[in-house]
């Protein structure tokens, strides 16, 4: 929505609504300013309402030219709005206006001839990542319990095996393969990349049910001794996937949505998450239509089917930080309810939904 300046300025500002909201006031001959409010016409009537005294207070009104405003009615709105719009305007700072802070992941770096993992900020191609993580100490912890399952090296140099190489701790403790001193040979050690690999790709399945069908296994067998060998492996699995963060994933094929409350108290937003990245949202009506015999479920299975494509890695990036920002926050509105790839839960989504539009009515 815009407000034309030239002429009754006054009573368009008392049009606004003094709901939560995202305005750009144009400005003569400067860049223009861009804020985020939970009171959209108290802040505009503030920084362009005529003063008859002297004040403190950042005035604009001799220098605006026009404002465009958009009313929100979710927090994740809000964010998501004002990124594009900051983008937009600001292409060589949209970061710093934004505030926007890229969490922790553990990478797999598989670039390197020994891949080996660390904690990073930052994504790029032709690795593994997993994330994203609340904080970067959750990230290490994550990855300090991951290790301890396998048998990948905890260096971070650049390998040159030779058999004079003087080793490390964890070498000598049997928590290495050693590829620094030719124990092993490149594909052995891949072998034992691929399953870490895949343990965090499954979310840590394919490490703990064949622990846990080994121990049955034994039980049965009265092995006990081994059982309960077995069964302090799987307390171990167990308490390494209990340090992996709610939102934590394999970054390729983290797949979700998010549902929130919409300026329209008959609908909810849906912002799907597909491979990283989040996809336009899909204003969804909740309250039944005269005359419609069309089950929710099966309109979320055409809103879903009709969503683009993922987009590039570096759009993922920043698209995470603001499903981690909203997601991990204090202030977080909405459910956000995470599925495999292609295999949306849409019958627990329509319960989800249902939940979410109900709390909007009640606190509108």
């Amino acid at each position: 929505m815009t407000i034309d300046l030239a002429d009754g300025i006054d009573e368009q500002l008392a049009a606004v609504p003094n709901c939560s909201g995202i305005f750009l006031i144009h400005t003569e001959g400067r860049d223009p300013y861009l804020a985020r409010t939970a009171l959209l016409r108290r802040r505009l009537l503030r920084l362009l309402a005529e003063r008859t005294q002297p004040s403190r207070l950042l005035s604009l009104r001799s220098i605006a030219r026009r404002v465009d405003y958009w009313p929100t009615a979710s927090r994740l709105e809000t964010a998501i709005l004002f990124y594009r719009l900051a983008r937009q305007w600001f292409p060589q700072s949209y970061l710093e206006v934004t505030k926007l802070r890229m969490p922790s992941y553990v990478k797999l770096v598989l670039s390197n001839a020994f891949p080996r993992t660390h904690v990073t900020t930052r994504l790029s191609g032709g690795n593994f990542f997993f994330g994203p993580f609340r904080t970067r100490s959750n990230a290490d912890d994550f990855q300090t319990a991951c290790l301890d399952l396998f048998q990948l090296r905890r260096c971070q140099e650049d390998l040159e095996p030779s058999p004079n190489h003087p080793g490390c701790i964890y070498g000598e403790m049997n928590m290495c393969l050693r590829p620094c001193q030719e124990v092993v040979g490149p594909q052995e050690y891949r072998s034992e990349v691929r399953r870490v690999k895949e343990f965090l790709s499954t979310g840590g399945h394919s490490l703990l049910e064949p622990a846990l069908g080994a121990r049955d296994q034994l039980s049965a067998e009265l092995r006990f001794e081994e059982a309960a060998r077995e069964h302090t492996r799987v307390d171990k699995i167990e308490a390494a996937l209990k340090l992996r963060d709610p939102l934590a994933a394999s970054v390729q094929d983290l797949c979700g949505v998010a549902i929130t409350p919409c300026l329209d108290a008959a609908c909810v937003e849906l912002w799907f998450v597909t491979a990283g990245c989040f996809q336009p949202p899909v204003r969804f009506r909740v309250a039944p239509v005269e005359g419609e015999m069309v089950p929710l479920d099966r309109r979320l299975r055409e809103a879903y089917a009709a969503l683009p494509p993922a987009e590039e890695v570096e759009d993922r990036q920043e698209h995470l930080a603001l499903l981690a920002r909203w997601f991990y926050s204090s202030w977080r509105d909405g459910e956000w309810l995470s599925f495999e790839q292609g295999q949306p839960p849409y019958r627990k989504l329509v319960r989800v939904l249902s939940r979410v539009a109900a709390s909007a009515q009640r606190t509108s």
